[in-house]
């Protein structure tokens, strides 16, 4: 049944929002692909659609994302980039078969063909994030500043200052933790 397993944290930024298919990575980590079925899900809602995905490609997924995140993380520190993250980021970006389109609105789509693999999706990912970690791409990899959170995300706002990886989940969380705090400190400010 897929209702019980968490909901995917999607954002503008294909490589970053891959990283997040595992958050709360200082806390109680939340695994959002757990199953070869769920990381079918999340393609096709990134516009990655495949039919098929084993076991395997599921672990190559995961190590793709987590390679990313190291090197997002070693970026948004200003930090080397870890070598074998870079490794693994270029091969899974040598080993699909996609094709970038541009749409009718002016915009860049991958396109798989009909016999695409896991693979093939990967390599779009990957392609995504040598992007940013290159600094093709207008904006800076950052790092929430929820303590349980900390994820790599491309800050794109025009000040380079945001602190979450979403605010619908991390920063509202945040506020709302600040707020109860000063409840508590202060429980006559509630009248």
């Amino acid at each position: 049944m897929r209702a019980a397993f968490p909901d995917f944290r999607l954002g503008n930024v294909l490589a970053t929002s891959f990283t997040g298919t595992l958050s709360e990575r200082h806390g109680t980590a939340v695994e959002r692909i757990p199953t070869p079925q769920r990381l079918l899900d999340w393609l096709a809602v990134n516009g990655l659609a495949v039919d098929s995905c084993t076991t395997a490609q599921l672990d190559l997924a995961r190590e793709l994302r987590e390679s990313i995140h190291a090197a997002a993380t070693a970026a948004a520190i200003q930090d080397a980039l870890p070598a074998s993250a870079v490794h693994v980021i270029n091969d899974c970006s040598t080993q699909g078969r996609a094709a970038a389109i541009l749409t009718p609105e002016g915009e860049r789509r991958w396109r798989l063909s009909p016999a695409s693999r896991v693979e093939d999706a990967l390599s779009v990912i990957a392609a995504d994030a040598i992007s940013i970690l290159a600094g093709e791409r207008d904006g800076k990899l950052a790092l929430c500043a929820s303590p349980t959170c900390q994820a790599a995300f491309f800050d794109t706002s025009q000040s380079r200052t945001r602190k979450w990886c979403d605010m619908n989940t991390c920063g509202n969380r945040q506020k709302k933790a600040r707020f109860h705090a000063n409840q508590r400190k202060n429980p006559r400010s509630a009248e």
